[in-house]
């Protein structure tokens, strides 16, 4: 289990890895195809320029309650300068059916999210939304809406009436072809259709979309504000987010630990250089729990050979994090 689980965590890591330096590449090779002759000014102004998007926030779009990274500098930038390594979520453009190889974007932990706004590294941005109170507005909108839905059932039942006259009168016309008589029923049964004949809005067709802009093409955004924050703030949360933020600032690359029953897998360097030595269990400085959730944490942590730490906050923040560690020794 534990050669498995860890095996699995480092062939994710090393194609989240792969996928951003795929990107660079390509970007690469298109700006080198691109540039024939190349001189000291335009040197100058490209380290100018990678200089800037060093030093400028790195963009987190939120969607919900997902924190997400679209642009391959920001991927790399939070790696290798920030320590953080986040979760590839997206798609492959050349290949969309499968999942053994994700792409962007880069969904961070709401704690990840957090720090990077609280140290001034980040920006959390929404898209643009419409600044128009006018009720007038959205009552226009609602009976325009109105009036093409109606348009569109009384289209779709008169196709509708159309394909069953020209059904019947195919059928009836099949009929009396084999049995020789005249054409009055077919005209009477058509004149009659017309007046009995019902379409239940249910039977409308509806329109999927099938397409939806992205959030990198957004047209407009603006920065969220403290009293808009998305993400949730509640006891439970705090006390990740103080627990996260200490082991960071200890210099602990962080990932989750939901394949191993705790909140956080904490690993000395890079996970594509280590495994994970410890899985953190935050809780609260007062909580009560029974002796069988210990020993339980204690026998997981002896199966997948990790050291089981238990991460609880003071009451002050001055005085940091109380950390226990658990092994299981056996039986006595």
């Amino acid at each position: 289990m534990e050669l498995e689980t860890e095996a699995d965590g480092k062939h994710e890591a090393e194609m989240q890895t792969e996928t951003i330096m795929e990107m660079e590449r390509e970007v690469k090779t298109h700006t080198e195809g691109e540039s024939v002759e190349r001189d000291p000014e335009s040197d100058t102004r490209t380290g100018e320029v990678k200089r800037e998007r060093e030093t400028e926030p790195v963009r987190v779009c939120v969607s919900g309650s997902a924190p997400l990274l679209w642009r391959s500098a920001d991927l790399r930038l939070v790696r290798e300068r920030m320590g953080i390594v986040g979760t590839l979520v997206g798609s492959l453009a050349r290949q969309p059916r499968q999942n053994c190889r994700l792409g962007r974007p880069l969904q961070l932990l709401l704690e990840e999210a957090r720090l990077l706004k609280d140290t001034g590294r980040a920006v959390l941005v929404k898209g643009a939304e419409s600044e128009c109170d006018d009720d007038r507005v959205n009552v226009e909108v609602e009976e325009s809406y109105t009036k093409h839905l109606q348009h569109s059932y009384q289209e779709q039942g008169r196709l509708a009436l159309e394909e069953k006259k020209r059904v019947l009168e195919r059928v009836m016309t099949e009929r009396l072809r084999d049995e020789a008589l005249t054409d009055q029923p077919i005209r009477e049964r058509l004149s009659s259709l017309k007046s009995s004949f019902s379409f239940p809005h249910s039977a409308m067709m509806v329109q999927l979309c099938t397409a939806r802009a992205r959030l990198g093409y957004a047209p407009d955004e603006r920065d969220w504000l403290a009293a808009d924050w998305p993400l949730p703030r509640d006891n439970k949360q705090e006390v990740r987010y103080r627990v996260y933020q200490d082991l960071r600032q200890q210099g602990y690359y962080i990932t989750s630990a939901g394949k191993f029953g705790g909140d956080y897998l904490i690993y000395p360097g890079d996970p594509l250089r280590f495994h994970a030595h410890f899985i953190a269990v935050c809780v609260p400085i007062k909580s009560e729990s029974p002796i069988s959730d210990f020993l339980c944490l204690a026998r997981l942590g002896a199966n997948v050979k990790k050291t089981i730490l238990l991460c609880s906050p003071s009451e002050t923040e001055s005085e940091g994090v109380i950390y226990t560690s658990i092994q299981w020794s056996g039986m006595v």
